[in-house]
């Protein structure tokens, strides 16, 4: 839990900055890219090849190539088609994706997670809902591809790394940008268009999303995902919503309703600690009947 909400603070920067100094302005396909390679770079040193069976490695570059590699391709493209503000609202169907994913692949139903995931969901709609304007239900489909993608890479990734592995993840988390970084490539290469960064304070942004939001944030996320509940992590996925919303109000001066923004958040806050509590409660049930 604490890693999530770490991880959550440090990404509500990232809305903003590439909303208003990358969106339009850099290629979106060698954004990826370079920030999926500067990723690598901080998680390359630390590979081990050898003692890693071949199927791990590849099964964390399919997990990579989906999580981050074809979410980041729709992620970037929403940015044309959307403001900040709206591709946060159109985040929020997220947890809701977490929660039925998960259960498919336990092969159950959990009621419980369906519901603290749209208790979450409510929370970011109070904040966000509104009426778009342009192009917003092809910047809603983009915008869908992105979360689907991520939740079902989280979900992936909380399976696999629960079951006994060879090395310690920070050893194996390089094959997951790397398949990433495969994807990302393959589309700079076949859609992109010479549209670098021409300033410092762009290169300087797309080192920060590389080597910090990326790099140092997804790592930290799904380790987190692996030492908390389904329904947990789906909640925490719409925590980004509030906290990038406030970043975007503070530093950018963007209208923002705070009463909305504080009970939205506290919502969200409530689908956690509720989920959490229920959890608590049944592991001391647990030890009074043992």
């Amino acid at each position: 839990m604490p890693l999530l909400i770490f991880v959550t603070i440090l990404w509500a920067f990232s809305f903003s900055l590439i909303g208003v100094y990358l969106a339009g302005a850099v290629d979106s396909y060698f954004a990826v890219l370079t920030r999926l390679l500067l990723a690598a770079l901080v998680f390359l040193p630390l590979l081990r090849f050898r003692p890693c069976p071949p199927r791990t490695a590849l099964t964390l570059m399919a997990i990579g190539a989906l999580q981050l590699g074809l979410m980041y391709l729709f992620y970037y493209q929403s940015f044309l088609l959307l403001n900040v503000p709206e591709v946060l609202l159109f985040t929020i169907f997220t947890p809701v994706y977490i929660s039925l994913l998960y259960d498919l692949l336990e092969k159950r139903f959990s009621s419980w997670n369906l519901c603290i995931a749209a208790l979450a969901v409510l929370g970011a709609a109070i904040i966000r809902w509104g009426r778009p304007e342009g192009d917003y239900w092809l910047g809603f489909l983009v915008v869908q591809g992105a979360n689907v993608c991520f939740a079902l890479g989280q979900v992936a990734y909380k399976q696999f790394m629960q079951r006994q592995q060879p090395l310690p993840a920070r050893q194996l988390f390089g094959w997951f940008y790397l398949g990433a970084a495969l994807v990302a490539a393959l589309a700079w290469l076949w859609l992109g268009e010479p549209q670098y960064p021409q300033t410092a304070l762009q290169w300087g942004i797309l080192l920060w999303l590389g080597l910090v939001a990326s790099g140092l944030g997804f790592f930290l996320w799904n380790k987190g995902a692996t030492q908390v509940s389904a329904g947990t992590l789906a909640a925490m996925n719409n925590a980004l919503i509030p906290a990038g919303l406030l970043v975007n109000l503070l530093i950018w001066n963007r209208d923002a309703d705070l009463v909305r923004l504080a009970l939205g958040g506290a919502v969200i806050a409530a689908a956690v600690i509720i989920n959490e509590w229920r959890i608590r409660r049944k592991r001391e049930q647990g030890k009074s009947y043992g």
